[in-house]
């Protein structure tokens, strides 16, 4: 039976006859959702545990809610019961999550429980449904809308899951504008790895009047056995899979080091002929593109997987189904697999707790630590779930070699090696080099023991939040001005005497006044107009986002082509692709590839070798327009002193794609980068979404939107 049909008594049989109007004018009690709801998840034949218990009532009442409870211990059900309760009183619910991924999946399961029809999503790359009593959608989504509408916001209930992103260096941002401006309604932040959440606790109390119900002491359904494992991955491996303990989820800190892995079972036997037939049956329907995607198609018919943000999103899917399946008895994978992705693992096993973070090479912190060993153990599955920890390398040749030798050859040698020491002539047992990271039992054990580390507030002021907040003034009511100042001040950052936000708040001013998107106009001119006195200077698009740090730089920099020039729409397209993130892998191989026809045609005029040598240094990927933007860049800088940190860098691969009418799959083939296919697909997203929401529409030219719909075709292919 529809999950609709216990929300009101009045309803019929059709879930089709909900209309979330009618509870308005009757909703229901709080005694009633939580009898209506847990008598639905009894038609399941399922029971809620304790703390599910707790959240559910506690939700019903009104309460914001902090649900820190272990992985499996049934978070998604606690977020079903807000949206129940959202729908038993007439109003509307946000699901949001950190990733795109989880946020489709989400979508599709709730749409199997309240019907298609009451739900929707919102990415930055799609929007279904928007009008729907139930959205799901990414935090960053979330936050410009409460930047945009405020209190005034259409929505009763906020879940936010993986709520420990609110601590993320890039993106902690968007977990906390909400919470910042939305005041009335009910937040449910959901995650595993919490830490201490008594401050949260207290400023929610304080903003919404709500009282807020803290449930952090649910035990773990499927309990977790931890071991520090001090031999080689493949005898690792096929011990695992001999004792059934399978799947098994094989943690890499890089792309490259999973894909490795998996490569390196090529040609084991790892399945019953019955499971092969099975997989082939599930790949018959699949299509694979040339490169990386043959690579795990023949992986696949093997049963191992590979999982990695890298990867296009439907091979990501499809190991996801296989692996739900049961099919996979071997998944390669980096830390992605930790955020709340629905993929049944029994044994987590770790290959490092170094990773780079994108600044430095450092120990996992406890948070991470525990995100990731939180997927072992199946619930209804499992008894128990698996987290083994590799030993380095250099620990693991060393015990081999003490096993290679009796009692006595090893008291031998450690005598002879003590001897030589004292004579200061002793080898170094090897080790990590100089300079490198590794980690030891210690390091280990001292993360299974720890708690998670405290959230900190990752708010910043940035160009795509003036906007917005510039964007819903009207609608809001309020002066655009004063909100910004009010944001920089009563965010969750602990008071400093100076305050960074302020300062940064007056550079982007700075810079989107003189690239002639804000205006600050005189009080006499306001009072006027009757307009604030912090304003947009011109109509932007409705889509209008200033999404990357030197996006106002690059809007100042289309005022310097011509567009009577026959390039003028490739020239906007390159003045667009120096401002965003670099795909390295894709650049690096087109530098190599250049690199590699220099050096052809050097040979060819009879340049010696330390010639072509030092004339390599000069060559690297494909720049236009590099001279016209670093002059350019040069001049902005001087007057924007504050963003000396940033670079632009000119490049081409959109252009490329067009000089060439290279498609997706041959951008790839070109340059071999099918490992790196969902970078590279991220990056055409960017571009065109960047495309779309910089260009202004007086230089928007009919060879622009042609290039904007190619781009937007291209993608959704």
């Amino acid at each position: 039976m529809s999950i609709l049909n216990f929300l009101s008594p009045t309803l019929g049989e059709n879930p089709g006859d909900y209309n979330r109007r009618d509870f308005k004018g009757n909703p229901l009690t709080a005694e009633e959702i939580y009898e209506a709801f847990t008598e639905w998840i009894s038609t399941r034949g399922m029971t809620l545990y304790p703390a599910q218990d707790e959240a559910v009532l506690s939700i019903a009442a009104g309460h914001n809610v902090v649900l820190a409870t272990p992985t499996g211990s049934g978070k998604s059900t606690v977020a079903v019961a807000a949206h129940f309760t959202g729908l038993a009183t007439g109003q509307r619910s946000y699901y949001t999550a950190p990733i795109k991924a989880l946020v489709s999946e989400k979508f599709f399961d709730l749409i199997n429980i309240f019907g298609a029809e009451n739900v929707g999503m919102i990415t930055g790359d799609s929007a279904i449904n928007t009008e729907a009593p139930i959205i799901c959608c990414t935090a960053e989504i979330l936050a410009n809308i409460a930047l945009r509408e405020g209190k005034d916001a259409d929505l009763c209930q906020v879940i936010m899951d993986e709520f420990h992103f609110y601590s993320d260096p890039q993106r902690g941002w968007a977990w906390q504008v909400p919470l910042l401006e939305l005041r009335t309604p009910q937040v449910v932040a959901m995650s595993a790895t919490l830490g201490d959440t008594t401050r949260f606790e207290r400023a929610w109390k304080e903003r919404t009047g709500r009282d807020v119900s803290l449930i952090d002491d649910a035990e773990r359904p499927v309990p977790l056995e931890f071991e520090y494992v001090v031999d080689r991955l493949p005898d690792t491996v096929e011990r695992l899979l001999g004792e059934g303990r399978w799947p098994v989820y094989i943690v890499h800190f890089s792309q490259r080091d999973a894909v490795a892995t998996a490569q390196s079972f090529d040609r084991s036997s790892l399945m019953s002929p019955e499971q092969k037939k099975a997989i082939a049956a599930q790949l018959a329907g699949v299509s694979f593109t040339k490169g990386f995607g043959q690579t795990l198609k023949s992986l696949l018919a093997q049963g191992i997987g590979v999982h990695h943000a890298g990867m296009l999103p439907r091979y990501r899917r499809l190991v996801e189904r296989l692996t739900q399946a049961g099919l996979l008895p071997i998944v390669c994978g980096t830390d992605t697999l930790g955020v709340g992705i629905n993929v049944p693992i029994r044994t987590v096993l770790m290959t490092s707790l170094v990773k780079y973070d994108g600044r430095r090479m450092r120990h996992v912190s406890a948070r991470e630590f525990h995100q990731i060993a939180g997927r072992a153990g199946r619930a209804g599955f499992d008894t128990v779930g698996f987290v083994r920890v590799l030993a380095p390398e250099h620990e693991v040749d060393a015990a081999r070699e003490r096993a290679r030798l009796s009692a006595a050859q090893e008291a031998a040698r450690d005598a002879r090696e003590a001897k030589r020491a004292a004579k200061k002539s002793a080898k170094k047992r090897k080790g990590p080099g100089a300079g490198e990271i590794s980690w030891t039992r210690s390091t280990f054990e001292r993360l299974v023991d720890a708690a998670p580390e405290q959230l900190t507030s990752r708010f910043e002021m940035t160009h795509a939040m003036v906007l917005n907040v510039l964007a819903g003034a009207p609608a809001a009511g309020r002066d655009p001005g004063e909100h910004l100042v009010w944001l920089a001040r009563n965010n969750d950052d602990p008071p400093t005497d100076r305050n960074p936000h302020l300062r940064r708040l007056g550079e982007i001013y700075t810079s989107m006044k003189q690239a002639g998107v804000v205006e600050h106009v005189s009080s006499a001119e306001a009072s006027a107009s009757g307009e604030p006195r912090l304003r947009a200077a011109t109509d932007l698009p409705d889509d209008f986002a200033l999404n990357q740090p030197l996006s106002p730089f690059a809007l100042a920099a289309l005022e310097l082509l011509d567009p009577e020039s026959p390039t003028f729409a490739l020239d906007v397209v390159s003045v667009i692709e120096s401002v965003l993130e670099d795909p390295r892998p894709l650049l690096f191989a087109q530098e190599k590839a250049a690199r590699a026809e220099a050096v052809a045609a050097m040979k060819a005029q009879g340049m010696e070798y330390d010639e072509r040598m030092a004339a390599l240094e000069e060559v690297t990927w494909p720049r236009p327009l590099a001279d016209l933007l670093g002059d350019a860049f040069a001049v902005y800088l001087h007057a924007n002193p504050w963003i000396e940190d940033q670079e632009i860098s000119p490049k081409s691969v959109v252009r490329e794609m067009i000089e060439n009418a290279l498609t997706f799959t041959g951008i790839v083939g070109r340059y071999d980068v099918g490992r790196s296919e969902g970078i590279v697909l991220r990056y055409l997203t960017d571009a065109y979404r960047a495309l779309r929401q910089i260009v202004p529409d007086e230089l928007m030219t009919d060879e622009l939107r042609s290039i904007i719909a190619w781009l937007s075709a291209l993608i959704r292919a």
